[in-house]
């Protein structure tokens, strides 16, 4: 579906001096990519730990690359998994967005995704219409339930991958801490994904600089925006693609209609709002699969979200997108 955002759409932090003895900054990896977290804090607490084990904990929920999470129990056919509290809510967003974008945001994909070479398991070899077909029977999240604690599938070989809402749902897990410990300033990042709140040690408000989609490894700037106490997240295809030995080109962003790894029109889109950063990040996966005219339909009934888009038009030139409700800084 999408995902290593690290690999494909990095939003750079822009203000990040530490002249204030208050600032406080937690750096590390997590779940297959980078995480930095800042906030302003005049007291001793260190919460490395506490991030740690929300960290453990997510995995053990929803990472389908840990062979003992219950995710992966439970794609291997376990019927005795009693799900935590975090999958329960990644689970109910999920089935929230897959009814909003008609599908195009739908987790069951990573049978799919496994087949075309972007998951935890082998791909399918000689990979034809046929095949695909075959595997779209295995898709789609009307035919998942929860029940009591525990998953219900149509058939045992559904397999969920939540990798594209996953970082976005961490992300807020770990804002929350802050929040319950009466800190009103941080910012959380991990790979790309970020929540913020507040202002940063400077006393103005979080600025984020979103890349130009470059494929060649160069990196530039196309934007700046201010978080006003919002969540970004972003998906792109531009960095994370296979190619074959033909020289076809397929992306990490599967559609769920078709069971191919196409392109749209659009390179990334970045998402901002003051709902929770995993909603946000699988609206930013819907996107990448919608293109960028049912990107703008969509919006029209979800004034709620802000759209940064980069896409190529008919004439094969890249150009962007900014929502009339989102105020972005020239570079």
């Amino acid at each position: 579906m999408k995902k290593y955002l690290f690999a494909i759409l990095v939003l750079c932090l822009v203000s990040c001096k530490k002249e204030e003895s208050n600032l406080k900054i937690i750096q590390g990896n997590a779940i297959g990519t980078t995480f930095s977290i800042r906030y302003l804090d005049s007291s001793k607490i260190d919460f490395t730990h506490q991030v740690d084990n929300l960290i453990k904990a997510i995995n053990k929920s929803t990472s389908t690359y840990l062979p003992t999470s219950d995710i992966s129990r439970i794609n291997k056919g376990d019927t005795t998994v009693v799900v935590d509290a975090f999958f329960e809510e990644v689970f109910n967003k999920s089935n929230k967005i897959y009814n909003e974008t008609n599908g195009d945001f739908d987790p069951t994909v990573g049978v799919l995704v496994n087949a075309w070479g972007f998951g935890p398991e082998e791909a399918v070899e000689n990979l034809n219409e046929d095949k695909i077909n075959e595997l779209l029977k295995f898709v789609g999240f009307d035919k998942v339930s929860l029940k009591n604690g525990k998953v219900e599938k149509l058939y045992p070989e559904i397999y969920f991958d939540f990798n594209a809402i996953g970082k976005g749902y961490l992300v807020d897990v770990i804002g929350r801490l802050f929040e319950q410990n009466k800190i009103k300033n941080y910012m959380v990042e991990i790979g790309g994904e970020i929540r913020a709140r507040g202002v940063n040690q400077d006393g103005n408000a979080w600025k984020i600089a979103i890349e130009n989609p470059n494929e060649d490894g160069s990196r530039s700037l196309a934007t700046i925006i201010q978080l006003h106490n919002e969540s970004i997240a972003t998906s792109g295809n531009y960095r994370k693609y296979r190619t074959t030995v033909d020289g076809k080109k397929y992306v990490h962003t599967i559609n769920t209609k078709t069971g191919y790894a196409s392109e749209s029109n659009l390179l990334s889109a970045s998402v901002i709002s003051k709902v929770d950063c995993a909603n946000l990040d699988g609206y930013a996966t819907a996107f990448m699969a919608m293109g960028l005219e049912k990107t703008k339909l969509f919006l029209e009934n979800h004034i709620e979200l802000k759209v940064f888009l980069i896409y190529v038009n008919e004439n094969g030139e890249m150009k962007t997108y900014t929502s009339a409700n989102l105020e972005v800084e020239s570079i």
